[in-house]
């Protein structure tokens, strides 16, 4: 299919799709009637979540259209408790295709029609936005910023399995209602670790995720996440649900290599440093050496234990849910596993 033709069925299949865009508001009352300004046509639906925001963003939106619905909380639910209302409301609405759009005006929502043409034509179920492909831009964002994405984002990619997402912390996204009706809204991480347990559960359900390029805009607002906070509370996070996707992925649909080498290589992993570390103190503490067989048979079961994780990161890898080509007019649906 050439890009012209492309464009003409993207078009036609846009108006046969019911697109709504949730915007999670919380203290953004300065930033947030930009944002709608931008929105394009192509949005039927806006459901704007007000998270018991302290600021007049009620009433900056009053008279806003007929399209824009108004959600208030009564008590801060945090950035993935507010998304999951606006998706839940989109859903009710019976709306084809879920937009989740900040109101601090970082994400631009003229680039909608770019998010969503993969799922337009089938070729992905779930898109997110990308800043790392321009580079120009990359360099506007603060360093801190910066430094605490690069190491988010590898340890993500291994939580969540999408190892071939480039940006897989971004918070622009569009997902189908098919797969929005699969996912546990309601078990969803209510705050700043949302963006990752959904990746999480979208690996188990095998739903094809697509990136797509266009730059952020960093301006005077700030993050509310601070680089303490996600320090001391991601690493657990990150584990639990690493731990989680493998297990439902790997060994409860489907006993997989990934999960028979992971479990046996941290089983042996374990051993040798747990009993390497025994018999070094213990010589230490009597003032004698450690026979060679002793370190052997502590170091053999690291490196043996290692080799097998090795080997299941990189059947994990293979095993990522590719999506298709933007040119095709249909793909395979996801499967219809249901997570808990």
């Amino acid at each position: 299919m050439t890009g012209n033709t492309a464009r003409r069925h993207n078009v036609k299949v846009l108006k046969s799709r019911k697109i709504a865009v949730v915007i999670p508001a919380y203290r953004v009352e300065g930033q947030i009637e930009a944002v709608l300004d931008q929105m394009p046509d192509c949005v039927d639906r806006v459901f704007v979540v007000d998270d018991a925001s302290p600021d007049h963003l009620a009433e900056r939106l009053s008279g806003r259209g007929e399209r824009l619905t108004l959600i208030r909380h009564p008590k801060n639910r945090g950035v993935g408790g507010a998304t999951a209302t606006g998706i839940r409301a989109a859903l009710d609405e019976n709306c084809d295709i879920v937009v989740k759009c900040d109101g601090d005006g970082q994400m631009d929502p003229r680039h909608i029609p770019a998010l969503i043409d993969p799922l337009l034509v089938g070729a992905a179920d779930h898109a997110k936005g990308c800043r790392f492909h321009h580079f120009g831009e990359l360099r506007r964002m603060p360093r801190r910023r910066l430094l605490g994405n690069i190491v988010l984002t590898f340890l993500t990619k291994m939580t969540s399995g999408y190892w071939n997402v480039v940006d897989p912390v971004n918070g622009f996204f569009a997902t189908t209602s098919v797969v929005l009706r699969r996912m546990p809204l309601s078990r969803l991480s209510p705050r700043f670790f949302f963006e990752t347990d959904f990746l999480i559960r979208l690996n188990i359900i095998e739903a094809r995720v697509a990136d797509v390029a266009f730059p952020a805009r960093y301006g005077e607002e700030k993050s509310s996440l601070s680089v303490t906070r996600a320090l001391f509370s991601f690493p657990p996070r990150l584990i639990a649900g690493l731990i989680r996707r493998v297990f439902w992925r790997y060994l409860f649909y489907d006993v997989s290599p990934v999960a028979v080498f992971s479990l046996v290589g941290i089983c042996l992993c374990l051993f040798g440093l747990v009993f390497g570390a025994y018999h070094w103190i213990n010589g230490a503490l009597n003032e004698r050496e450690t026979g060679a067989g002793t370190v052997m048979l502590a170091v053999l079961p690291l490196i043996l234990g290692f080799q097998l994780l090795l080997q299941a990161i990189l059947l994990d890898i293979q095993n990522t849910p590719k999506h298709t080509s933007y040119t095709t007019d249909s793909a395979t649906p996801p499967t219809d596993r249901l997570i808990d």
